[in-house]
């Protein structure tokens, strides 16, 4: 369900490669979440360095959202940067995975196109 790849840079080098690597996929960084600045913000106190990146392609959110409104409860796709066991880490979770739940077999290959997007965006990131 999830797609995970180690890197040995920091959150904001992954963060920053990331950031690139969208691009080149053609999506866009709509917003990036530092959950441990939120957290701090609303009283929590949190070790762990979290940063959350919405990205969107949307041209690809067009074709699901015109099938199938209520996928927009799925979007944007959603690449989270965190530090776990000492290495930094990629992670989102698979949008051929998540569509499942929605009832819509005809935007698979949307899916997969979009997925297959996020995988090199994430490979390109950790290196």
């Amino acid at each position: 369900m999830l797609y995970i790849k180690d890197s040995s840079k920091s959150p904001e080098q992954a963060g920053h490669s990331l950031e690139a690597a969208a691009q080149r996929q053609k999506f866009g960084v709509l917003t990036v979440h530092n959950l441990k600045e939120t957290m701090k913000k609303k009283g929590v106190e949190m070790d762990m360095d979290c940063l959350i990146y919405e990205v969107c392609n949307p041209f690809q959110a067009k074709k699901v959202l015109e099938v199938n409104p209520s996928v927009s409860t799925a979007l944007p796709c959603r690449i989270s940067i965190y530090r776990q066991g000492g290495k930094t880490r990629l992670a989102t979770i698979l949008p051929t995975e998540m569509l499942r739940g929605f009832d819509s077999p005809e935007l698979e290959p949307v899916a997969r196109e979009v997925e297959r997007a996020m995988m090199a965006m994430i490979d390109e990131a950790a290196s």
